[in-house]
């Protein structure tokens, strides 16, 4: 399955079992990278490989919600199959507060 994004596949968990293509989109950053990560790996550890890949590894991971279909991952502890991530999915990586325009 082809998914529109930068070019280049980040990887994220255990590849070796079965895996998962998703989007993580950036809107601040109009930016939209494709993670081939193993279903068994956290929503946690997606969130931080795609703060380390759009360059945002300065501020801190709390500061940014990941939302799935709409809704907020709330547990992000948990795998990326228990968020109820499919095939081609796009998380949506945001900022948790408003940032005001200047």
């Amino acid at each position: 399955m082809a998914l529109r994004a930068r070019p280049g596949v980040l990887t994220v968990g255990d590849l070796t079992g079965e895996t998962i293509l998703v989007r993580v989109q950036m809107p601040e950053l109009w930016d939209t990278i494709a993670v081939r990560c193993g279903v068994e790996a956290s929503v946690a550890a997606l969130k931080a490989a795609a703060l380390q890949q759009f360059g945002q590894h300065l501020h801190r991971p709390v500061d940014y919600v990941m939302k799935l279909r709409g809704h907020e991952v709330v547990h992000e502890g948990a795998t990326v199959r228990a968020a109820g991530a499919r095939e081609g999915s796009t998380f949506l990586l945001t900022f948790r507060h408003r940032r005001p325009v200047r």
